[in-house]
């Protein structure tokens, strides 16, 4: 597994994958989780994503699309870029929809503290409306340089 620090996560292949989802999602909120970068990304689908939220999936790692390892990645690589933009870290508790008990959702089979939290990790906008909009259109200019020069891949 390749070992993502606050000195390498912008090399790593799937950042610019992460900075364009997390720019699409800014356009929009003013709150950003790593669900819904996942979704953003296409490493989640939205109906996968519901199933897990309606309890019909026991945890969300199982219908992720990519293995394990990518998903802690790109987990890191959420939480670095967050900070970069200043934004404030505030832990969510997801619980299942429907009728009934409200029972808590779990993202891991393993249920490890750290990497729960990782996932229920949301990013909130904290800065002006204006420093908002000249970051998305820096993120966006970025991701067009980036795919003229074919470095972007297809999600």
């Amino acid at each position: 597994m390749k070992q993502i620090t606050v000195n390498t996560y912008r090399k790593d292949k799937y950042y610019p994958r992460v900075v364009q989802a997390i720019g699409e999602i800014l356009i929009h909120t003013d709150v950003v989780s790593p669900v819904e970068t996942l979704i953003a990304m296409g490493n989640l689908s939205q109906k996968n994503y519901e199933a897990w939220r309606k309890g019909k999936v026991p945890f969300l790692e199982r219908v992720f699309e990519g293995n394990l390892s990518k998903a802690n990645r790109i987990l890191r690589i959420i939480g670095f870029h967050a900070h970069d933009l200043n934004m404030l870290p505030k832990i969510t508790h997801y619980h299942k929809w429907g009728k009934g008990k409200k029972v808590t959702l779990q993202f891991s089979k393993s249920g490890n503290r750290k990497l729960e939290e990782a996932y229920s990790r949301h990013y909130l906008w904290n800065q002006s409306f204006e420093k908002k909009q000249k970051i998305i259109e820096t993120m966006m200019a970025e991701q067009n340089a980036a795919a003229d020069r074919g470095e972007l891949t297809a999600f």
